[in-house]
């Protein structure tokens, strides 16, 4: 029987790749020069921690690596902006959470889309994942295309097709 799994996963590689483009930009703007600012990946805890001077230098880092992110194909839905608070030396700082596996309630909500289409399909939740499976490759493509139409906060991607 074909089956699928749907995730939500964050590429780091492609991540760190976006961060060090990030930074070289800054590094070659002349409103940056001399300006202490920091851009770090906490990979444990899945967290962006930024800190800059102030409203405008941090405005124009978010921007700054939203562009490279998307540039390096990241969905830009992986990012999660917390508050920006008041920092050490008057300084201002952000964390922002990456968005990485299905959280229970979105996986319980694309499982309820799934089961409203109609499809003839089974879908289950395993973890931070749903498995999807069908007695037809077209009923899995078709989960996939509601999925893609469906405005999720999370990014989606399908891996492990398996065709009998």
């Amino acid at each position: 029987m074909p089956s699928l799994d749907i995730v939500s996963r964050v590429e780091f590689q492609e991540l760190e790749n976006a961060l060090n483009n990030t930074r070289k930009a800054l590094s070659q703007r002349f409103d940056f020069r001399g300006v202490n600012y920091t851009l770090d990946l906490d990979r444990k805890e899945k967290k962006l921690k930024l800190s800059a001077e102030d409203n405008t230098k941090m405005e124009a880092i978010r921007e700054t690596l939203k562009q490279h992110a998307f540039r390096r194909g990241l969905d830009l839905k992986v990012f999660k902006f917390g508050e920006q608070e008041p920092g050490a030396g008057g300084n201002l700082k952000q964390e922002i959470t990456l968005q990485d596996g299905l959280a229970q309630d979105v996986s319980k909500d694309v499982v309820k889309r799934i089961k409203a289409s109609g499809l003839k399909v089974q879908a289950s939740i395993q973890g931070d994942e749903v498995r999807v499976s069908g007695k037809k490759i077209d009923d899995l493509q078709a989960v996939m295309a509601l999925l893609k139409g469906a405005d999720l906060a999370v990014p989606l991607q399908y891996v492990n097709m398996k065709r009998d």
